[in-house]
């Protein structure tokens, strides 16, 4: 019995100085395992989204100004009555009538006090007539109210006419030229062509506005003091550029910028600065490579280094 634990205690103390012998010989004390251990399988990143690309296009538009303005008459006439204290004995004519030249617009009473001019027991009425064909605006002359000289009776827009005024900074107007064709956007999607007719010569000191003053050949069914957009065509022609899809091009705060994608079919965020647009395209002025992939539509549901699936033209 005492041998056989002397014979365990030594075989214990015999294991013990081997680990002790290992360690410090720099050997690892566990034995290796014969199986090598299973390597990490490297992240495969996967399609995000399948997308169609785009590239520039090379295309040839008008270069054009936007401005904002209200239509105005083109010319205004006040009519007043030239005689003090005549009775004004009847009004023919209302805002909004069109009028001829020479209609009358009213009937005065006690035109002569003497009796030379009485015709037929009858006293002399007199007129106040239009000077001009046109529309009346405004109206103040009153059935039985005294006529004073300078009183304003009557406003009219002659001929009929309005004009477009486009409010410019001074930049603005020194791109303008008379005769230059404009559109102007009025009512319910209703566009109507005129050329410039005059250009303010300088700013207002306060605003730093000035205008131009856009003829409207077809003024008809349009509200003078409405306020409206239009745009000038200030290329004479056409100038060449390149444009993507506005569907391609998309905003964050005030930066603007398109999607690419690289030969491995990652998506890279490039900022771009654009210029006008025209229907669903956009000028693109600086920023991308002619030959360089664009994400089409979908930009919006992807992030930078997304892997997209191209769709084949």
């Amino acid at each position: 019995m005492f041998k056989a634990a002397f014979t365990f205690h030594q075989a214990r103390s015999t294991r013990i100085t081997a680990v002790i012998a290992m360690l410090a010989a720099g050997m690892p004390a566990t034995p290796a395992t014969s199986a090598a251990e299973p390597q990490p399988v490297p992240a495969v990143s996967r399609a995000a989204l399948t997308v169609r690309t785009t590239t520039l296009r090379e295309e040839k538009w008008s270069r054009s100004l936007a401005a904002n303005g209200s239509i105005i008459p083109w010319q205004e006439a006040i009519i007043s009555a030239q005689v003090q204290g005549l009775r004004i004995a009847e009004v023919l004519v209302s805002v909004g009538d069109y009028v001829k030249q020479g209609d009358v617009l009213v009937t005065l009473d006690n035109l002569a006090r003497s009796s030379d001019a009485v015709e037929g027991g009858r006293v002399m009425q007199g007129r106040i007539v239009a000077p001009d064909s046109g529309i009346i605006s405004v109206a103040n002359a009153n059935v039985g109210s005294s006529s004073q000289p300078g009183a304003e009776l009557f406003r009219l827009i002659r001929k009929g006419r309005l004009e477009w005024r486009a409010d410019l900074t001074a930049e603005e107007l020194m791109l303008i030229r008379k005769g230059m064709a404009a559109e102007i956007a009025v009512g319910e999607g209703r566009v109507v062509k005129g050329t410039v007719r005059a250009i303010s010569p300088a700013v207002n000191m306060q605003t730093r506005y000035g205008f131009a003053l856009v003829s409207l050949p077809d003024s008809s069914g349009i509200i003078a003091g409405a306020f409206a957009r239009g745009t000038f065509d200030i290329s004479a022609g056409k100038r060449a550029l390149q444009s993507l899809p506005q569907a391609a091009v998309m905003q964050r705060a005030s930066q603007t910028y398109v999607l690419t994608v690289d030969a491995d079919n990652h998506v890279h965020e490039r900022k771009v600065a654009v210029g006008q647009r025209n229907g669903d395209r956009i000028e693109i002025k600086q920023g991308l490579k002619a030959s360089e992939a664009v994400v089409e539509n979908g930009g919006a549901f992807l992030t930078e280094g997304d892997v997209v699936r191209v769709l084949q033209p």
